[in-house]
């Protein structure tokens, strides 16, 4: 867990990494995401069928499941604790660069990539996100260059 404890410590820590703790996608975090979002492929919450028809063997989490676990994994990675204020601002990029299957175990690494004076004395800060399977270091499912925006 990276603490930053002042504007003048985030500004100091762009070109680093932060790295969570792992968070394990089971199939009821699956089907209670399809149930959120009604995004009830067959890919995703049919184990039975998924098991036989899947190129990947089973059931796989939605890569929106994915996108959506973000702000999980980082706040076991960072932590800004005099912060009065932070929010999403969006995304630059976002790709699902291989499947999630159930029952994986991902953690996620966060680069803070820049930082910017925003309106209202908040900092915009830009994290380039990526979310690997922790037994399978190496390629990650997930990349994102997710933006945030803080205010002290």
């Amino acid at each position: 867990m990276i603490i930053l404890e002042s504007e003048q410590a985030i500004w100091a820590f762009v070109g680093q990494c932060a790295r969570s703790q792992p968070i394990t996608i089971d199939q009821a975090m699956i089907d209670g995401f399809a149930g959120l979002t009604g995004d009830h492929q067959w890919i995703h919450v049919d184990t039975a069928r998924a098991a036989v028809d899947s190129p990947f063997g089973g059931t796989v989490a939605h890569g929106l499941l994915t996108l959506a676990l973000l702000p999980a994994w980082y706040e076991k990675a960072v932590s800004i604790p005099n912060q009065k204020i932070g929010v999403n601002y969006g995304f630059d990029r976002v790709r699902f660069v291989r499947p999630v299957p159930n029952g994986a175990s991902l953690l996620g690494h966060f680069t803070l990539s820049r930082v910017e004076e925003a309106k209202l004395g908040q900092i915009r800060m830009t994290w380039d996100a990526e979310i690997f399977e922790a037994s399978a270091f190496g390629q990650p499912v997930l990349v994102a260059r997710w933006l945030t925006q803080a205010g002290h």
